[in-house]
């Protein structure tokens, strides 16, 4: 689940992170009182106006202004609130749709008026699936477009490797400052800068935590100006508040719809609609559709408890997708029947209009009669026993449409 800059910055504060203060505003009557709010908390006419949406980029496409006076707020915050902001990270890039911003943060000016007395830092942390670590990467080019940066100049770009069971150790604290080129008052700084973040990253189970840039200001403060973050899905049962802040607006609506039935769907750019039980499954059952031609169009799982209504709006989420010209159906009968789901095949075919070809490959507990039901059915849907097969008939399927 990602969180808005507001919303991360705030979370971090809670674990001693020093951040760029701001005052979240959705309502441009409420603008003006928002504005003396900040003015009076950091003693200065300055703010940042910073539309709030979940993509990165947001200076580039004009979600990020800087204002001298209330006059120029105004101006701004009439401009970005309400506005379809497109950057490289929203849908379709520049040249898409973009997305709807329906908040802005009036944040604090920090850079000093000198700029070359700032430094811009990239510090993000990840898991590290494969060396089974969380990593810190951190450069001295931050507010910047980290990929370009790894590309470009991959020596200025560090990692350090965090044993879990330990955690940031001091040492690890102190090295990275000191590769960052830090001394003295920010060096000191850096240090209890990446022990809260790190902190609030462990806390609040996250799966990503994305800093840019830190900014080491003018008088060697050291402050997060940016925040992205991103909190694991599968711990949010220990986090309730972290979980009221999900912002659906920002989500594909089929995911969101998706989620309402306990069913896993991630939206993808393929043409075959993929409904299977099981992540492992699903993800073998998409590389098998890229095997023989074709590209899946989403990732489903319906989950162990695949009943007739489930199948029914898992059908409904698929053919959502214009893009969706074939759908395979591949399911594992261990906690559920086969032929309970194949009746929720057939149910679901009767109920809802499918005018796409259906293939159907049913493995598992009470198989046979699966197949006969689908069989007998009269419905247009094709059945298969080895997976391969269910391949080939998609294949063939595609194949027919595109005749």
């Amino acid at each position: 689940m990602n969180l808005h800059e507001y919303q991360g910055k705030e979370l971090l504060k809670k674990y001693g992170v020093t951040v760029q203060e701001g005052v979240v505003v959705d309502d441009l009557s409420k603008l003006e009182e928002a504005y003396h709010q900040l003015k009076d908390s950091t003693g200065t006419d300055f703010a940042v106006i910073k539309a709030q949406i979940h993509a990165g980029g947001r200076g580039k496409g004009g979600g990020v202004k800087l204002a001298k006076n209330f006059s120029e707020v105004e101006e701004h915050a009439n401009n970005i609130l309400g506005m379809m902001l497109k950057t490289p990270q929203t849908p379709g890039g520049m040249d898409g749709e973009g997305k709807l911003v329906r908040k802005i943060l009036l944040a604090e000016d920090v850079y000093a008026p000198d700029f070359d007395a700032n430094e811009e830092i990239y510090v993000s942390i990840l898991n590290d699936r494969e060396r089974k670590r969380n990593v810190i990467i951190y450069s001295t080019e931050g507010g910047m477009d980290i990929e370009t940066v790894a590309e470009e100049t991959p020596e200025k770009v560090f990692k350090e490797f965090i044993d879990p069971e330990l955690g940031l150790l001091p040492f690890q604290s102190r090295k990275i400052a000191f590769n960052l080129g830090l001394s003295g008052t920010a060096f000191k700084g850096m240090v209890k800068f990446l022990t809260s973040l790190y902190a609030a990253f462990t806390g609040t189970d996250s799966s990503m935590f994305e800093i840019n840039p830190v900014l080491k200001t003018g008088d060697d403060r050291i402050l997060a100006v940016d925040c992205k973050v991103s909190i694991d899905d599968n711990a949010l049962f220990r986090h309730k508040d972290i979980a009221a802040l999900r912002d659906e607006h920002e989500e594909d609506a089929m995911e969101v719809e998706a989620r309402k039935y306990g069913l896993s769907y991630v939206k993808l750019d393929g043409n075959v609609g993929c409904m299977v039980n099981g992540a492992g499954l699903a993800m073998a059952t998409m590389d098998m559709i890229k095997l023989y031609g074709g590209e899946p169009a989403n990732f489903l799982d319906v989950g162990g408890t695949a009943d007739a209504e489930r199948v029914e709006q898992a059908f409904k989420i698929i053919l959502n997708d214009p893009n969706v010209k074939a759908i395979l159906i591949n399911i594992f009968g261990g906690i559920v029947r086969c032929d309970r789901v194949a009746n929720g095949v057939i149910q679901a075919a009767k109920n809802i209009s499918i005018d796409v070809p259906v293939i159907v490959r049913l493995q598992g507990t009470n198989a046979d009669i699966a197949k006969k039901l689908i069989d007998e059915s009269g419905l247009k849907v094709q059945s298969a026993i080895m997976l391969q097969d269910a391949a080939e008939l998609v294949q063939k399927a595609l194949d027919g449409a595109e005749a």
